[in-house]
């Protein structure tokens, strides 16, 4: 995975995540749209034979896009490590 920012300032994150699809973008802009502080989360892919996911959050200003954005990752870390626990356990009990 690469992150190249376009876009940024106190409120408004635009960037490219490249190497990802939408198995990863659309859990990551759920999570954010789940935070109050987030007004508006969204990516676009936009062409598919070259798939660079583009990445737009907007803030309220309460909080910063960045910090929204890695709440949102902390959340998709902790919810596919019960995944995987939940996975090593049904296959220990097979």
């Amino acid at each position: 995975m690469r992150l190249r920012v376009i876009k940024r300032d106190d409120r408004e994150l635009e960037f490219e995540l490249e190497g990802e699809e939408h198995t990863f973008c659309t859990p990551l802009v759920k999570l954010l749209l789940e935070d109050e502080n987030v007004e508006f989360a969204a990516y676009r892919i936009s062409h598919p034979l070259v798939r660079i996911p583009r990445v737009y959050v907007r803030t309220n200003g309460r909080e910063r896009p960045e910090e929204a954005l890695v709440k949102a990752a902390d959340a998709l870390i902790r919810i596919y490590s019960e995944v995987r626990r939940e996975f090593e356990r049904a296959l220990s009990e097979a």
